[in-house]
């Protein structure tokens, strides 16, 4: 007798091995379509680039507390200025090392083949693959081209660049005339823009 527990886990088999090119092109479409939405968001929120380089606002830092503060504050404020630097210093140390772009742009584009472009199943060596062995087979080869080749390494080394450049300037960035908006929390972080957005008022209730 079939128990709840194997009747779900092989609805669950049956839906993954049953997504077609058509589903799988929708599921894509609307996730490109969040992002475009929280990119849009991003923008609203974004500083001028005037107050980041504003001279007159540098200073150092009287202390490691004084440094950290200046930071977790500039953060908050230039959160999506510091996020399109950290991109930027990304795309460099990339374009710097073709070879590291290229494995790059051939891993983007064997995920875009198989789970948007293809429309027949998986066969390799006289063998059809199921969706969730597509995938595990995917993951396998990402985690080759990231971690067994140089590609891993320049990542890193272009967050850690990233970092070091943001955390400098919010540093030395006197944060006195910024002024938080109230809605905005500080700890938000240089991703906080990728949320879905602030939560509706609440509904007073009268009795």
């Amino acid at each position: 007798m079939a128990t709840p527990e194997t009747i779900s886990a092989a609805g669950v088999s049956t839906a993954l091995g049953s997504a077609t090119p058509s589903t799988r092109a929708a599921a894509a479409r609307a996730f490109l379509g969040r992002i475009s939405e929280n990119w849009q968001q991003a923008l609203s929120q974004s500083r001028p680039w005037r107050e980041l380089v504003d001279r007159t606002s540098f200073g150092k830092p009287d202390s490691l507390s004084d440094a950290t503060s200046r930071i977790r504050k500039n953060v908050a404020h230039f959160r999506l200025n510091y996020a399109l630097i950290f991109t930027a210093v990304l795309a460099l140390t990339l374009l710097s090392n073709p070879f590291s772009l290229f494995l790059l742009c051939g891993l983007l584009a064997a995920w875009i083949f198989m789970f948007i472009i293809r429309t027949a199943p998986l066969i390799l060596f006289n063998r059809t693959f199921s969706e969730r062995e597509a995938l595990a087979l995917m993951g396998l080869l990402s985690i080759v081209v990231i971690f067994m080749t140089n590609v891993g390494s320049v990542l890193i080394s272009a967050a850690m660049l990233g970092a070091a450049v943001i955390c400098v300037h919010a540093a030395f960035r006197v944060p006195d005339d910024l002024f938080l908006d109230d809605d905005v929390p500080a700890s938000g972080g240089l991703l906080s823009f990728l949320s879905t957005g602030p939560s509706p008022p609440p509904i007073a209730s009268h009795v």
